[in-house]
């Protein structure tokens, strides 16, 4: 394994869950169609990269830099982001399933999550601060001493949000979205 910087590269159908990525850095490399699925990409740097109709389902992700990263129509079921290097981590997700994925204690401040499903995903102890659900199904996930500060879910569906568990300073909401903050009060709203 080489510790090489390869750069402006597109990966067509390759199949990264028998062969591991190179060891290095990637920058500004498109992925497509590729199958990370449950692939070690641990201590690999990725910067401004886009992967697009990626299959990244239970990719091992330790230390793993993602950095100016965009997210497109990508399978992600249950990735580990908190297992990845948290300096400077910087993502974008954009109809993706990430069902299942772990975002804990990470600092994910101005994140765009836009049509994406996050069933059962763990967003604990995170900082979204300025982040942004836009039409997200976010059926069970946790949000738990999260800091929600300004973050906008006004057209995302299926959450669950305890206000007096988490930092909501200014975030927006729907009138749709209110039940989501009062389930655990197990009231009926008409």
């Amino acid at each position: 394994m080489s510790d090489s910087c390869i750069a402006e590269k597109v990966f067509e159908n390759v199949d990264f869950s028998k062969k591991k990525p190179d060891a290095g850095e990637y920058d500004k490399c498109t992925f497509v169609h590729c199958d990370f699925s449950g692939a070690d990409v641990s201590n690999v740097k990725f910067s401004e990269c886009e992967f697009k109709s990626c299959n990244l389902s239970n990719t091992r992700t330790s230390k793993t830099v993602f950095r100016g990263v965009k997210f497109k129509e990508c399978k992600l079921l249950g990735m580990h982001f908190d297992q990845c290097h948290g300096f400077l981590l910087s993502m974008e997700f954009e109809n993706c399933n990430g069902d299942f994925c772990t975002f804990g204690k990470l600092n994910l401040r101005k994140t765009k999550f836009m049509g994406s499903k996050f069933h059962e995903a763990d967003f604990s102890e995170a900082d979204l601060t300025g982040s942004l659900f836009d039409h997200c199904d976010l059926d069970r996930a946790t949000f738990n001493n999260t800091v929600l500060e300004k973050v906008d879910f006004r057209t995302s569906y299926n959450f669950s949000v305890d206000p007096e568990r988490n930092r909501l300073k200014k975030a927006k909401f729907s009138l749709a979205g209110i039940p989501g903050l009062l389930q655990k009060y197990d009231i009926e709203i008409d």
